[in-house]
């Protein structure tokens, strides 16, 4: 037996001896997939209860199932004997890990570094050390709460897929419903007095729709904010931390701006303040001000400072945006109607990095600091939008030249139709 750390005090990944003893279909002494005969699968298959049946049919695209490891690897026995001695405790049958013993299972292997280079090098070997720093974990390591998730919990004990599979239950797009089998359970969360809605607002989010309807799987779900093995909610203090991992400008904007330091004193968290937490909607200027529906208006009034510098920036924005919006329609008509503009374009794409640059800048709460990015963008904007009407000019001048000369053309053409109609003209009778 060998001790590979401890959960709670318990020795966290001690199996029994028989686990750790070499034999046919189970691993070998150095933590190896040995083989050999499998009555466990033998038999399961042919037995007509799902329940001992269905695992066996699971099974057959487990990952590990793949790596050649029998079922004797977490349940221990000896597959080698059929019948119900494989199944005898003194052969190291565990049967149905559950609780601590479902961490030292999965542990035995997935913590150890050695073992776990030869069959995948770049999967991490921390994640029972995260687990035990996880609000499930120490729930079941200071508790003995078997209601927490461990690792069977999140990854189904014999279907288990990579996780880039998309039938993983732990790929991005499955995530959400994976927590939300426990999260969204309303009997199993009442005794912890958490809410139960987290899944249903997170799929009303824009993260959900940039994952789910854009395919983003950059986009994040429950545990790139909370984290996966050492799941835990983030704190007041540090949830701009959490948001800061993708939102690095505004996140450090935010950190040195007077609310950073007034919302910790409050005790309530920065950017889901103003932003909500699994309900993310998409931002708009709209939402700055103090006018009705925007969030700046939900703390401050009209006139005081702070109403005064959220109008001043929402002012701002709308400035450079309309200046912004002119200007390329301006230089997308003189485009579509043949004009040489696409220096002026490429020019105006300044403009729009200033305004987005501003909009970041919102998180700083000053005014001038939006100001700066502000006045920056509508110079470059202006230069555009005279260069868009001088291109229309140009164009309408050389319509009203094309239309005189068509014009001139015609009445050439016409009189030279007169000049030869004349010319052939039969000489009437009489005349000498």
């Amino acid at each position: 037996m060998r001790a590979r750390g401890t959960i709670g005090g318990v020795s966290g990944l001690v199996l029994t001896a028989g686990l750790a003893l070499a034999g046919p279909g189970r691993l070998d002494a150095q933590g190896g997939a040995a083989q050999g005969a499998d009555n466990c699968r033998t038999c399961h298959e042919v037995i007509t209860v799902e329940r001992l049946a269905g695992p066996v049919k699971a099974y057959l695209a487990d990952v590990h199932a793949a790596k050649g490891f029998s079922c004797a690897a977490c349940h221990g026995g000896d597959p080698a004997v059929a019948g119900f001695e494989a199944m005898d405790p003194a052969r190291g049958f565990v049967g149905v890990p559950r609780g601590r013993t479902i961490i030292q299972v999965c542990g035995r292997c997935h913590a150890d570094a050695g073992f776990m280079h030869r069959y995948n090098p770049a999967l991490r070997v921390d994640q029972v050390t995260e687990y035990q720093t996880s609000v499930h974990g120490q729930r079941l390591a200071q508790f003995g709460d078997t209601a927490v998730a461990t690792c069977a919990s999140c990854h189904p004990a014999h279907g288990i897929r990579p996780a880039s599979d998309p039938q993983s239950s732990v790929h991005p797009l499955n995530v959400a419903a994976t927590c939300g089998r426990c999260h969204a359970d309303a009997t199993r969360m009442a005794r912890y007095g958490i809410p139960t809605d987290q899944r249903d607002r997170y799929r009303e989010s824009v993260h959900w729709r940039a994952l789910a309807d854009r395919g983003d799987q950059s986009a994040p779900t429950c545990n790139d904010c909370h984290g996966n093995h050492g799941a835990a909610p983030p704190g007041v203090t540090w949830v701009g931390n959490v948001c800061g991992q993708c939102h690095a400008v505004m996140a450090d904007y935010f950190a040195r701006s007077p609310h950073s330091d007034i919302f910790n004193r409050m005790g309530v968290p920065g950017c889901a303040t103003c932003h909500s937490n699994h309900a993310i909607a998409a931002v708009s200027d709209t939402l700055l001000g103090v006018g009705e529906g925007t969030i700046c208006g939900r703390c401050h009034d009209v006139g005081v400072s702070g109403g005064a510098v959220a109008a001043t920036m929402r002012a701002g924005l709308d400035s450079l945006g309309g200046a912004f919006a002119l200007a390329d329609s301006l230089l997308t008509r003189a485009e579509r109607a043949g004009m040489e503009v696409s220096q002026a374009q490429v020019d105006l794409g300044a403009a729009h990095n200033a305004l987005v640059q501003a909009r970041a800048a919102i998180h700083t709460f000053r005014a001038d600091s939006v100001g700066a990015y502000v006045a920056s963008g509508l110079d470059v904007a202006d230069t555009a939008i005279g260069r868009g009407k001088k291109a229309l000019d140009d164009l309408r001048f050389r319509r009203v030249g094309l239309g005189i000369s068509v014009g001139l053309i015609l009445l050439l053409i016409t009189g030279l139709i007169l000049k030869i109609r004349q010319l052939h003209a039969p000489v009437l009778e009489g005349e000498p």
